[in-house]
């Protein structure tokens, strides 16, 4: 497979798995799994090592997700969405940048990485912002629109214009993500009697 087409495959599935999610849909999920594998090689033949591993390490968590999300799906096949203590949330940030900045480190010393530092905490964030919508946060989304709007620009340095198409996308469905999840989170609860 051309270099472009896969790009464009991983580009296509990322999309679909994006939506599913925007949608709080488990078939997500698996088309996630193919799409990370793919990027996986995309960035690895850009030398964006830290998105290399990022795939390896979203696939962890795809696998995680996917099961969490089997185990508190509701009757219609949705699940439901959960508040994020304010305590978490910063506990999950701080190990974020911390992840984020001993990833840089190591990109930056022992790989000829291009922009380490960068590739790096937007690595560790987009695991923080994967690991709240495993555990259904809306807070996400959130953190989907400040990853993917910085992932935009480093993309469009790195002429992978697709993905930066791609992720340009991204922030579109992670607002529909947001409001979507909004409304599910402030949706009375039907109470069995």
């Amino acid at each position: 497979m051309s270099a472009e087409l896969l790009e464009w495959s991983a580009a296509g599935l990322s999309m679909l798995g994006v939506w599913l999610m925007t949608r709080r849909r488990m078939i997500g999920w698996p088309i996630g799994l193919v799409s990370v594998a793919l990027y996986a090689f995309v960035f690895a033949e850009a030398r964006l090592y830290s998105d290399t591993l990022l795939q390896i390490v979203f696939g962890g968590f795809l696998v995680y997700g996917w099961m969490s999300w089997r185990h508190s799906a509701q009757a219609d096949g949705l699940v439901s969405i959960v508040p994020l203590p304010a305590r978490r949330r910063f506990i999950d940030l701080g190990a974020g940048v911390a992840v984020g900045l001993a990833l840089g480190a190591a990109m930056h010393t022992w790989t000829n990485a291009a922009l380490p530092w960068l590739d790096a905490m937007l690595a560790a964030m987009s695991l923080v912002a994967q690991w709240w919508q495993a555990r259904r946060h809306v807070a996400a989304w959130w953190m989907w629109i400040v990853v993917d709007v910085v992932y935009v620009g480093l993309y469009l340095f790195k002429s992978l214009n697709v993905t930066a198409a791609l992720y340009a996308v991204f922030i579109g469905l992670a607002v529909q993500g947001l409001r979507r999840w909004s409304a599910a989170s402030n949706a009375p609860v039907a109470c069995p009697r």
